[in-house]
């Protein structure tokens, strides 16, 4: 399955990574690299994660990562994963 990084996703992601480097630039890329291999191991195994918490669409699920929630779709039809966002806090919506 191919997987498509919406806008949201990588604006969130860059806000993410400027607050990590604000500490290490290296870590903030080791981050970034880790999150890309999970990413792409979402391609081989999409139902591998958890229903998302945000909603009852059974083909949304979350990845969990460090402590980052990753909300996903999964489009069979188009053989696609959209990576909707990213957060660390309860009040992010769909």
């Amino acid at each position: 399955m191919r997987i498509i990084q919406t806008i949201r996703f990588l604006e969130e992601l860059e806000d993410i990574l400027f607050f990590i480097a604000k500490d290490s630039i290296a870590i903030a890329f080791k981050f970034q690299d880790k999150i890309e291999v999970e990413l792409q191991n979402l391609s081989h195994f999409p139902y591998r994660c958890r229903r998302s918490t945000k909603s009852n669409d059974e083909d949304i699920g979350d990845l969990v990562f460090h402590g980052y929630v990753i909300p996903y779709r999964i489009n069979i039809l188009k053989k696609q994963i959209e990576i909707i966002g990213i957060f660390s806090e309860n009040k992010w919506e769909l």
